[in-house]
């Protein structure tokens, strides 16, 4: 069984995420904000990481960029789930770690490739 961690500070998207993966047989942690991803993933060491960008606290750059630099949770892939669409947002994001990124709206299907493909 997948471990997946989610995080999104929206209430309603984290709730959608979860579905979505627990769905598929996948072992869902949540979190709200990018130090919470991160601790949780030094604790739990998910198979795949689906992070949000825009979030209080610590944004989902640069959670991303610590769980890439630390020897614990640098092989762990993270996906980007995000509003941010433009190109730019996209290579900002693979420069500090994603190794993938889905734009929302996005499809179940989406989400799931990405979990396929990476985890």
């Amino acid at each position: 069984m997948k471990k997946v961690l989610v995080v999104d500070d929206s209430p309603a998207d984290l709730a959608n995420l979860r579905t979505i993966f627990t769905d598929v047989g996948c072992l869902v942690s949540t979190a709200s904000t990018g130090s919470e991803a991160v601790k949780k993933a030094r604790a739990d060491k998910p198979n795949i990481i689906f992070l949000d960008i825009v979030m209080p606290d610590m944004d989902g750059y640069e959670a991303c960029r610590l769980l890439s630099e630390e020897p614990a949770t640098k092989d762990i892939p993270v996906v980007f789930v995000t509003s941010k669409g433009q190109k730019a947002d996209r290579v900002w994001g693979q420069m500090q770690g994603a190794k993938g990124y889905v734009v929302k709206p996005y499809s179940a299907d989406q989400l799931i490739d990405q979990l396929k493909a990476l985890a």
